[in-house]
């Protein structure tokens, strides 16, 4: 399953690929004006537009013995696209994990447990407000596959370039971070100092005895 996608994403067989791009980008887009259902049941009309006239076909050629009865979809309906229990297993073991990873993140962040990675928190949610007023989710989602679909490629190609720029980036964020960190001591109180420890009281001398009289 991963190899496929992995196949789709760095375009690797080009009429799968841009069949499966053009597909998602145009269903996408006809969320703005109808909805899934009717996206949906378009979508699975017209392909069976296809599938049911070429299997009437290859059905009259089997009657008039000019086939010998090959479905011209056996491939599709031999390919095993379930999955065992071990895969189950793992599957859910890794959602069950990035859920919990994903709460104790959020909850890190909204309790404040390092005020430098809550600050960014905040900005990243200030800006998201800024991007819901200009945009909507949907429109995200399509941005989402185009970057899915462009994106590995493009690295791939200018790999060398691309590290270069992240590594310039990097600097840059490490600088901004030691400035901020520098300014947070600087304005942080300085813990009081703790007071000396008082001297133990000297023991009092033990009283002499009185010799005894004879």
């Amino acid at each position: 399953m991963a190899s496929k996608i992995m196949d789709l994403v760095y375009w690797r067989k080009m009429s799968t690929t841009g069949v499966v791009f053009t597909g998602l980008v145009i269903g996408l887009a006809s969320l703005f004006q109808l909805s899934a259902i009717t996206v949906l049941s378009h979508v699975c009309l017209g392909v069976m537009c296809v599938t049911f006239p070429l299997r009437l076909y290859y059905k009259l050629l089997e009657l008039l013995r000019w086939n010998p009865g090959v479905h011209p979809f056996q491939s599709y309906l031999d390919n095993d696209s379930s999955l065992t229990d071990k895969e189950t297993v793992m599957l859910v073991e890794e959602t069950v994990l990035l859920i919990a990873f994903a709460i104790t993140e959020i909850k890190r962040l909204i309790f404040i447990e390092s005020v430098i990675d809550s600050i960014k928190f905040v900005l990243f949610l200030y800006l998201l407000t800024y991007i819901g007023v200009l945009t909507n989710g949907l429109t995200l989602v399509i941005t989402g596959v185009i970057a899915v679909f462009s994106f590995p490629l493009l690295y791939k190609k200018q790999q060398v370039r691309i590290r270069r720029m992240v590594r310039a980036v990097k600097n840059f964020v490490k600088k901004i971070q030691n400035r901020c960190l520098s300014l947070y001591e600087s304005v942080r109180p300085s813990a009081a100092p703790e007071p000396a420890p008082k001297p133990a009281p000297a023991a009092a001398p033990a009283p002499k005895q009185k010799a005894k009289s004879k």
